[in-house]
C-alpha cells in the first residue's frame, strides 16, 4: 500500500514539531457554493479537512453542527453534491487530504461498494463513520484499505486497555481519540492532564499510528493539547458560521480568521 497523503500530512507537521490541524465544516453548509469557498480559503492553513455529510439524526454531533446540518439539507444537498464538492476542492492546487465523516445509514443507502468507488473517484482520502464501530467496521475498513482510503477508528475515555488494542491492531494510520462523554462542541469538560494522560495510554499501545484528539477544542484549549499528534475543530467553526449568516457577513473571511487563531496557537 502507498504511503497516503493523510500518513505525509502527519510526517510533515511531526517534522515542523507541531501538531496537525484538522478542521471539521459541514458539506453545504450554508450552500453548495459556500462550502467549497471555506474549504478553498482554509486550505493554505490546514492539514487535514473532515467535510461532515449533513444527517437529519445524528447521535454525536452537537447543537453547532445540528444547525450547520439543518442549513445543509434545507438548501437541499444531496450525495451527489458533497461528492461534487470534493471533486471540485481537490482540484485546487492548495488542496490537502479530505476525510468525509458522517453515519453509516447514508453509505447503505448508496451501497458500500458504490460508495467507495465514488469515493476514491472524486479524491476522498480517508472515512469517519461515527456509528459503525469495531469490530462490526472490519469487513468496511478492508474495503476501505483495497481503494487506498484511511478508514479511521474511533476511541474514548470509556473505551477498555483490552479493547483499545484490538481496535489499535486493525487500525489504518489514523486514530481519532474522543476526549471527552459528549457530544460535538460541547464544554471541555475533562482537564486537558487528564485528556493528555488517556491519549498517552493510546500513544503506548502504538506508537507509529496517528492519534487526534477531537470534541470541545476552542481557541482557548487548543494550545493546552498540542502534544497531540493532531487536534480537530469543528463546532467552533460551525459556531462562526452561524453567527456570519445572522450578522449578515461573509461567513469565508470569518472562518479563516479563525482557523488562522488555532494555527498559531499551536505553531
Amino acid at each position: 500500500m502507498n504511503i497516503s497523503p493523510i500518513s505525509l500530512a502527519f510526517k510533515k507537521t511531526k517534522k515542523q514539531k507541531r501538531p496537525a490541524l484538522l478542521t471539521y465544516t459541514v458539506a453545504g453548509d450554508n450552500t453548495k457554493k459556500k462550502s467549497l469557498e471555506i474549504l478553498n480559503s482554509i486550505s493554505k492553513y490546514v492539514d487535514i479537512c473532515e467535510l461532515g455529510f449533513p444527517h437529519n439524526t445524528p447521535i454525536g454531533d452537537g447543537g453547532q453542527i445540528q444547525t450547520s446540518s439543518y442549513r445543509a439539507i434545507n438548501n437541499g444537498i444531496k450525495m451527489k453534491d458533497i461528492f461534487e464538492i470534493v471533486r471540485s476542492y481537490k482540484k485546487n492546487k492548495n488542496s490537502k487530504p479530505l476525510i468525509l465523516m458522517g453515519y453509516y445509514n447514508m453509505v447503505y443507502q448508496y451501497g458500500e461498494n458504490n460508495f467507495l468507488n465514488k469515493c476514491k473517484k472524486v479524491g476522498v482520502n480517508g472515512l469517519i463513520v461515527v456509528d459503525l464501530p469495531w469490530p462490526d467496521n472490519k469487513i468496511f475498513a478492508k474495503k476501505c484499505k483495497k481503494k487506498n482510503i484511511t478508514f479511521v477508528q474511533l476511541l474514548s475515555p470509556t473505551t477498555s486497555k483490552k479493547r483499545i488494542k484490538m481496535i489499535i491492531n486493525d487500525s489504518h494510520d489514523m486514530i481519532y481519540y474522543i476526549s471527552m462523554l459528549s457530544t460535538t462542541g460541547g464544554k471541555l469538560k475533562v482537564s486537558p492532564k487528564k485528556i493528555l494522560n488517556n491519549y498517552n495510554v493510546i500513544k503506548k499501545i502504538s506508537k507509529l499510528k496517528n492519534v487526534v484528539i477531537g470534541f470541545g477544542i476552542t481557541e482557548k484549549t487548543i494550545s493546552s493539547l498540542k502534544k497531540a499528534d493532531g487536534l480537530v475543530v469543528g463546532s467552533a467553526l460551525c459556531k462562526k458560521i452561524s453567527e456570519s449568516i445572522k450578522k449578515r457577513q461573509n461567513p469565508v473571511t470569518n472562518v479563516v480568521s479563525i482557523v488562522l487563531k488555532l494555527k498559531n496557537k499551536i505553531s
